[in-house]
């Protein structure tokens, strides 16, 4: 790890040094902007960008929901971090906590509990909070059992994979309680995550059912669960209730002002009374602060987020700066009193270029810029071709918000190298069938090999029982005969 930024030696110019905690919108797009602006001190050894990031990549959230359908490859859904930020001294580990009044963050990194020498003192002269969030779950019964994520690209996979081997079940049991509830899909949350990931995977499951001898896409059932009266706020109320006449044209059940209260057994109760048997149940049901902000020594609002200022700075401390989801910053363009910007991408890529502009205007002795949006719109894909939006004040729906969905994202998604892998994707989908592979093998690599070495192979978690092989499911030929397990 590098000297002290604070410390100096004789005929030396002091270091700065800038942590940077976080590789995703907030801290990847300020690093990148800050090794930009600060080059030629970062290769002369003036300066210093450090990047705490638990993975050593960058994940486009807004292409989980086609990852998890098959139309873009996992792969294209992250940034590597060392590729895009050559200057910066990435740190793959785990800050777990933040002593701003030492000026020093504790971090765990992977060799940690290999080495034994405990975590790392890293010290630092700025500081960008930016951790992100994690999901907000509740204390409902049999939820951390049973209900799977969707916020990471592993989890994205992970459920392409298991909606596919749940078809696979279906296909080979005998029982038809069993079968009727690996063909039940139950998501929680009718936000971003929960309405287009529902609505890609349910396009990509009827799809694969023409590979199946017995399942027809009238089997499948696929249930939304809202608490509120709306899904698709963002895009206005109009196109929400389009959203809501669309997926439920798909015999989509769409359930309103509902909750689940319960999941245990792998049965999903809601609080109007329904009961459904089911292997999945896909939990998007909002987002929390990460664990670190509360491991600060840093002023924190009544939901855990970190005070700011318009200007990004921690509020009443020097030296510190957040933004994105972990950060309450004041919306200076609402009308409403009190109100902050929302915990979106759309503000945390903004927010990253003002953040970053001000650390070096602070660095160089000028005054600091608030942070104002011009609010664009809002765009929502509801699978293959369809899709709702509202930009500009102009709303669209169907193929041309679709379009639009697409165009949007390609043009944000970062590094002209992932702009042209997802463009020539996208474009050999069109040409070409979709996949209807499940590796499901990926997340237990290994079980294959101890099964032959006479050891025991575990089964996926939350697999057992259900006939799900260590192995995975063989490769499918878009053009040959259903291959179903069993």
């Amino acid at each position: 790890m590098a000297p002290d930024s604070r410390g100096t030696t004789p005929d030396t110019r002091p270091r700065v040094r800038i942590l940077v905690v976080g590789g995703g919108y907030v801290g990847m797009y300020t690093a990148l902007r800050l090794q930009r602006k600060l080059r030629q001190r970062l290769k002369s050894g003036e300066a210093e960008i450090v990047v705490v990031t638990p993975e050593p990549y960058m994940t486009y959230q807004p292409f989980l929901p086609e990852a998890a359908a098959g139309s873009i490859s996992p792969r294209h859904v992250v940034v590597p971090l060392r590729r895009v930020l050559k200057h910066c001294t990435i740190v793959i580990g785990e800050a777990e906590r933040i002593d701003h009044a030492k000026r020093t963050a504790t971090v765990t990194t992977l060799a940690t509990g290999e080495d034994g020498t405990g975590a790392v003192e890293i010290p630092y002269d700025e500081v960008v909070i930016a951790p992100g969030s994690v999901s907000r779950t509740l204390p409902v019964p049999g939820l951390a059992d049973f209900g799977i994520g969707f916020k990471t690209v592993e989890e994205a996979i992970g459920l392409r994979n298991h909606v596919i081997e749940q078809m696979d079940i279906a296909s080979a049991t005998r029982d038809p309680a069993i079968r009727d509830a690996a063909l039940t899909f139950v998501f929680v949350g009718g936000g971003y995550a929960g309405v287009e990931a529902l609505a890609e995977l349910e396009d990509m499951a009827r799809y694969t059912s023409r590979y199946y001898h017995n399942i027809k896409p009238t089997d499948l059932r696929w249930i939304l669960v809202e608490a509120t009266g709306r899904i698709l706020p963002e895009v206005g109320e109009a196109m929400g209730k389009y959203a809501v006449r669309e997926l439920r044209g798909r015999n989509i059940d769409v359930r309103l002002d509902t909750r689940l209260d319960s999941c245990e057994a792998r049965t999903a109760v809601l609080s109007d009374g329904s009961r459904f048997p089911t292997r999945t149940l896909v939990w998007t049901a909002g987002v929390k602060p990460a664990p670190l902000l509360a491991a600060t020594d840093l002023p924190l609002t009544e939901r855990g987020r970190l005070r700011c200022t318009a200007a990004l700075r921690v509020d009443g401390v020097e030296h510190a700066w957040a933004a994105g989801d972990a950060a309450a910053v004041p919306d200076l363009t609402s009308s409403e009193p009190g109100r902050e910007t929302a915990p979106n991408a759309q503000h945390a890529v903004r927010q990253a270029k003002v953040l970053a502009d001000n650390i070096l205007a602070t660095l160089a002795g000028r005054p600091a810029k608030d942070y104002r949006h011009s609010y664009a719109g809002s765009v929502a894909s509801l699978g293959l071709h369809k899709g709702v939006a509202h930009v500009y004040g102009r709303k669209l729906k169907g193929y041309p918000a679709w379009l639009m969905h697409r165009v949007y994202h390609l043009s944000r998604v970062p590094t002209f190298n992932r702009k042209a892998r997802v463009l020539a994707e996208w474009t050999l989908a069109g040409l070409f069938k979709r996949e209807i592979v499940s590796l499901g093998s990926l997340e237990h690599p290994r079980a294959e090999f101890a099964l032959a070495a006479g050891g025991h192979a575990h089964l996926r978690p939350g697999s057992e029982g259900n006939g799900a092989r260590p192995g995975g499911n063989p490769p499918e030929d878009d053009d040959g005969p259903p291959k179903t397990s069993g």
